[in-house]
């Protein structure tokens, strides 16, 4: 069901409206139990004014009344997703009835069914603009109140919230529950989980504690409960610690949900995550590192965001930066999981200094969000890994006391309300710090990175920033050489354009911050990439080995090392880690990146070194499982993959997961067929290996299955988000060229429709997954640079072109730089 149009809200409408309004408490009833594809809203809404003109946001499928102060209003004024209303002088209350779309795109209350037994699940995702689709509301973050809720939903059903949910009533066929009265919220927090839910209660220092998930999970969320829970505890005693400020939202509730968008929301009282984080294959420590940090952070989020929130949409990059930091941080310090850090490194540094080093590229703070939709493009690895890297230096600069004073400073004089970057800052200099103006201006408010190379004839680092956006930043990192896979450390201040390094060595390899302490574009010079060769397999230090893999990376992406070189040092030191080969991790950019603009035969070479460390690894353990995901991505042997299909290696059991990447990678080789894809999800049907499947079949070099994952990206097909993503990522496969060039001119003619068929997150999504990334060429790029015209895209979707066509163009120039011979 599409939803209604709407128009981004505007930060000056926003202050206009803050101006004239005090919320003082809303009141929604939602019925889930009467039908499938639509739900009745009731929202009455109380409200002090200084009387005058105003508007409440509404994204209906219908209306069937609005009424302020008992009088009637026309309805067919709504336009936009705005109903007008007349507001008087004092006390208002306005009621809205309306019919609401159940959403199956992440947003709003989306509704979904588990593909493993048929049940139903519904949950509520009311960020940046969702809200009005689920109850009328005002909708910008700094008009908060009460919310109290009231959920009609069938008797089956388990319905949680922002606050403690009591079943009220029941008759024959559904249920009645109340939830609330709620703390005083912004109306992107408000939130209902509702369904036949498998929950798992617990209590911890007075706070009551939840886990749910899908029937199907059941088994996997019991399996997982121990950790969750004793990781919950662990952060709530050491959040308590640091922030001397009891959680103040009553309980605490995990949702666990189906086809989440982003990794988690921090909804106040009740937490929702993707359900991918309940684990149903075996996974390694990584995915337990993400999973672990990701709880911290929405914890984080419980005091930073939740108990003080942003004005307005700019400030909301503080939010995200700050769980980042403190999220790795708490995880680190109080949990199993010590090495928070440097799972940061491999996972999270790229992905922000990649987007920093973007024609997108945006401050960490003061991003000149003029309305919503503004804000939420700048939304992406500089709001996170950028502002938390940045609040880590802060603090090892103030040093914890200071740090801490200040945080809790703010909160006390903002409590249940809004603040600004601005106000924070004053609560640390209030609190002790010096005038703290050039981080906000050096560091905060100027865009991208400084790039930092290492002079070795001189002995000097030069520190070049970005040539349109001069910054005077000072950086304090340790300049490290290796002998023998042993780092000799010498720290040194960064203040001007070269600075010497005493005692500075002249050979070997030399790296750049490997512990990261600051954040800048480190390259390694020709000498280092050529030493780490040998140097690289003898690391034993885990975070030295990540920084090095940064170094190397961002050598690559500025066309410093030729992609040969670094297969030579991936040859020699295969980065096989006990963590996940995500999107953001170093597989992948192997495999994307690297190789394809390699010598013919580097995948072949590759392989080799992966099954070499394959064999090495011990049997059952992590590292053997990521060795063996490596080896299943890079094979270009029918036989062998059939093999592992027959009888894996001594350790690994071939799951879901396994199964799905062999069947996959064989697809790719044009090794197996629909027949025997459908006949695997049949065998094992679920959401989890829907996906897996959408995935394998788009990779078939095969017409009518590019046609197939085409349907997806158009909406002729219908798909859930998952499978829009994986249908996107599989259809463009290197050496399928021919297959897949006509569309190529077909992305460009449809993407400006898309917005037709899906909005939100998943537009955004869509577009970044059906990129045509596999067209590392300049004809491709001709036919695609015309979506940059102003106007032809709406901006979160032109934002994702401008990031995909700037990937190309780096790869066109990587390939110019170092052009190979064809096999």
């Amino acid at each position: 069901m599409s939803v209604a149009s709407s128009r981004s809200l505007k930060h000056t409408e926003a202050l206009e409206r803050k101006e004239l309004l005090d919320v003082t408490s809303y009141d929604v009833a939602l019925d889930l139990a009467a039908d499938e594809e639509t739900f009745g809203s009731v929202t009455t809404i109380t409200f002090e004014s200084g009387g005058g003109p105003t508007f409440v946001d509404l994204k209906p499928v219908a209306v069937r009344s609005a009424r302020l102060n008992d009088r009637e209003l026309d309805v067919d004024l709504l336009r936009d997703g705005r109903l007008p209303i007349d507001t008087v002088s004092g006390t208002n209350v306005l009621v809205v009835d309306a019919v609401m779309p159940f959403r199956n795109d992440g947003e709003g209350l989306h509704r979904s069914v588990d593909g493993a037994d048929g049940r139903h699940y519904v949950y509520g995702m009311s960020f940046m603009d969702a809200a009005p689709t689920v109850f009328a509301c005002f909708d910008q973050p700094d008009l908060k109140a009460p919310y109290t809720m009231r959920v009609r939903a069938p008797r089956e059903w388990v319905v949680v919230g922002n606050a403690p949910a009591s079943r009220v009533e029941e008759d024959a066929e559904a249920a009645d529950w109340l939830i609330g009265p709620t703390r005083p919220l912004s109306t992107y927090f408000v939130t209902v989980v509702a369904g036949p839910y498998h929950v798992i209660r617990d209590e911890h220092d007075g706070i009551p504690l939840g886990l749910s998930s899908r029937q199907s999970l059941a088994a996997h969320l019991d399996k997982d409960a121990d950790e969750l829970l004793t990781m919950t505890r662990q952060c709530f005693d050491e959040f308590h610690r640091l922030f001397g400020v009891r959680y103040p939202f009553g309980d605490y509730h995990q949702a666990f949900v189906p086809e989440f968008n982003a990794g988690a929301m921090e909804n106040p009282g009740c937490v929702t995550f993707r359900d991918q984080l309940v684990f149903d294959s075996r996974v390694t420590r990584g995915s337990r590192i993400q999973r672990a940090t990701t709880v911290a952070h929405e914890m984080a989020h419980q005091w930073f965001g939740n108990l003080t929130t942003p004005a307005w949409w700019d400030d909301l990059w503080l939010n995200e930066s700050f769980a980042e930091y403190l999220g790795n941080r708490v995880t680190a310090d109080v949990t199993e999981y010590g090495d928070a850090w440097t799972h940061v490194s491999w996972a999270r540094r790229q992905w922000g200094l990649r987007a920093d080093q973007r024609p997108t590229t945006h401050p960490v703070a003061g991003n000149g969000a003029a309305d919503a939709v503004a804000a939420l493009q700048s939304f992406d690895g500089i709001s996170y890994a950028k502002g938390s890297s940045i609040l880590r230096q802060l603090c090892t600069s103030l040093g914890d006391d200071i740090f801490f004073k200040g945080v809790i400073d703010h909160f006390e004089k903002h409590p249940y309300g809004n603040a600004t970057m601005y106000d924070l800052f004053e609560s640390w200099e209030r609190t002790g710090a010096a005038d703290l103006s050039p981080v906000v201006d050096e560091w905060l408010r100027k865009a991208g990175p400084d790039v930092v190379r290492y002079d070795r004839d001189r002995a000097v680092l030069l520190r070049e920033p970005p040539a349109d956006l001069p910054a005077d930043r000072r950086h304090r990192l340790d300049v490290v050489s290796l002998d023998r896979g042993r780092p000799a450390a010498v720290p040194v201040t960064i203040d001007g354009p070269q600075t010497a390094v005493a005692g500075a060595p002249t050979t070997g390899a030399i790296l750049i911050d490997p512990h990261e302490e600051s954040w800048g574009v480190y390259v390694p010079d020709e000498q280092t990439v050529a030493a780490l060769v040998t140097e690289l397999p003898a690391i034993d230090d885990p975070q030295v080995h990540a920084g090095a893999w940064n170094n190397l990376k961002s050598g690559f992406a500025a066309g410093a090392i030729a992609p040969d070189r670094l297969v030579d040092v991936l040859v020699a030191a295969p980065p096989i880690e006990d963590s996940e080969d995500t999107l953001r991790h170093t597989m992948p950019w192997v495999l994307g990146e690297v190789i394809p603009a390699a010598t013919p035969g580097s995948l072949a070479r590759f392989h080799e070194s992966v099954l070499e460390s394959l064999s090495r690894q011990e049997a059952g353990s992590e590292l053997q499982l990521s060795a063996f995901r490596a080896a299943i991505s890079t094979a270009g042997s029918e036989a062998e993959l059939r093999d592992w299909l027959a009888a894996t290696p001594e350790g690994i059991t071939l799951d879901d997961d396994l199964r799905w990447r062999v069947l996959t990678t064989l697809a790719v080789l044009g090794a197996t067929d629909r027949a025997e894809l459908d006949a695997a999800l049949a065998a094992v049907p679920g959401s989890g290996n829907a996906v897996h499947h959408t995935r394998a079949v788009a990779s078939l070099p095969d017409a009518a299955a590019k046609a197939w994952a085409w349907d997806r990206f158009t909406g002729a097909a219908k798909a859930t988000n998952y499978e829009i993503d994986a249908a996107g990522r599989g259809l463009w496969r290197g050496g399928q060229r021919e297959l897949t060039a006509p569309y190529v001119a077909e992305y460009v003619t449809a993407l400006p429709r898309t917005s037709e068929v899906r909005s939100g997150w998943i537009l955004a999504l869509a577009t970044e997954a059906f990129f045509p990334r596999s067209h590392v060429d300049a004809a491709s790029l001709a036919l695609l640079r015309p979506l940059l015209e102003p106007g032809t895209l709406e901006p979160a979707v032109a934002k994702r072109v401008s990031d995909e066509i700037d990937n190309l163009e780096k790869a066109l120039e990587i390939r110019a730089r170092y052009p190979v011979a064809d096999a």
